[in-house]
């Protein structure tokens, strides 16, 4: 069987390895490069239960146990490690509280509220490296990847058949929409729901390695009155990703063209010299920005589209895209290759729950955006 997968971001590097795992002639359709967008520019936490007592508790609970047993398979090179992780809060002023616990880099502005995760819970990888570590993988059991820019579906009656790759026709038993929030362009094609873009901007500084494998969340109230959630992960590689702003910019129809608000970099840079002496004087190494991509209920889609025959979307994974890859893509391949995913329940988020949208609409914002 042939599968296409539109989208060589983390969902569909991780969908190809499992089809490819199991002998699918697979390929991945990228306009870019593997992991350009939100996959390469996240901050790569993976948590056991924080899903818990929601519809993406099994999903995440198998895709947490996936992580280590990847890393471990494959002898993966993407810096897959156990956290502890902690919550605070970031004053405007230093605090006099006792630090008790938490990190030792941090300034007198934080305080540690409890930990929120142990090494039994929480862990992390490097995004950029696991969404590359996965795709080739997935090369290594035969797929491939294709450069270039999907403009439409091939179609035999209700039965989708193949993609159009600019000036050629791909054909194909199966075709997947992994665009994260480039998906919205499908439902020029095929009914879907929306999948919308919510931006959020990051900044990755050079700390050696005086920070240790601990995770911190934290809260800071704004002065006029809102309220922003700061997340910092020390890396094995020396480096740290701050993350906590974010804008309902609309995004480009090119993912290339995603750039940061200066804005939103200069608050974030301000809250970090706040947080930590040592982010303060640290080596910026990005100032960047992503897309994440989320859906009207803030589930994911992941099924068989209704009304096409052959299409299935697997995309609006929010910011748990890294810590659901590994499921998702074991799913979809259950639901391509056997007629029904085993692992995990895909009622949840059958894509048929929402309302397609207006391919008409989709074309206006398009043009608007190129």
């Amino acid at each position: 069987m042939r599968v296409l997968i539109l989208g060589g971001g983390v969902i569909g590097a991780s969908i190809a390895y499992h089809l490819a795992v199991r002998g699918a002639d697979v390929v991945i359709v990228e306009r870019s490069a593997i992991g350009c967008a939100a996959s390469g520019k996240s901050g790569g936490f993976l948590a056991l239960d924080w899903c818990d007592d929601t519809p993406l508790m099994h999903l995440a609970r198998r895709s947490f146990t996936l992580h280590a047993e990847l890393a471990d398979a494959l002898s993966g090179e993407w810096s897959y490690r156990r956290m502890t992780t902690y919550a605070g809060t970031l004053g405007r002023s230093p605090t006099r509280a006792p630090r008790g616990i938490g990190p030792g880099w941090i300034s007198s502005y934080v305080a540690i509220d409890g930990r929120l995760g142990s090494v039994g819970t929480t862990a992390q990888v490097h995004p950029a490296a696991f969404t590359i570590g996965m795709m080739r993988a997935a090369e290594e059991r035969g797929a491939r990847m294709l450069l270039g820019q999907a403009t439409g579906l091939l179609r035999h009656g209700d039965d989708v058949v193949g993609v159009q790759i600019e000036e050629e026709r791909l054909e194909g038993d199966a075709v997947v929409i992994a665009m994260g929030p480039w998906s919205i362009l499908a439902t020029l094609w095929l009914p879907l729901p929306p999948v919308y873009g919510l931006k959020g901007h990051s900044l990755v500084f050079q700390t050696g390695t005086t920070f240790p494998p601990e995770a911190l969340f934290l809260e800071y109230a704004e002065p006029v009155g809102s309220m922003l959630s700061l997340e910092v992960f020390p890396r094995a590689d020396g480096t740290t990703y701050v993350c906590g702003i974010s804008s309902e910019s609309p995004s480009p129809m090119d993912p290339d063209l995603v750039a940061p608000d200066d804005s939103a970099i200069d608050r974030l840079k301000a809250l970090c010299d706040r947080m930590s002496p040592d982010l303060a004087r640290a080596p910026v190494l990005a100032s960047q920005a992503c897309y994440r991509p989320i859906t009207a209920d803030g589930l994911p889609l992941i099924g068989a589209i209704p009304g096409a025959c052959g299409a299935y979307i697997a995309t609006g994974h929010s910011v748990w895209g890294i810590l659901n890859a590994p499921a998702t893509g074991e799913a979809i391949a259950e639901l391509i290759l056997d007629g029904a995913a085993t692992t995990v329940d895909l009622a949840p988020f059958n894509p048929a729950r929402l309302a397609a949208v207006d391919p008409k609409r989709v074309e206006v914002a398009r043009r608007l955006r190129c």
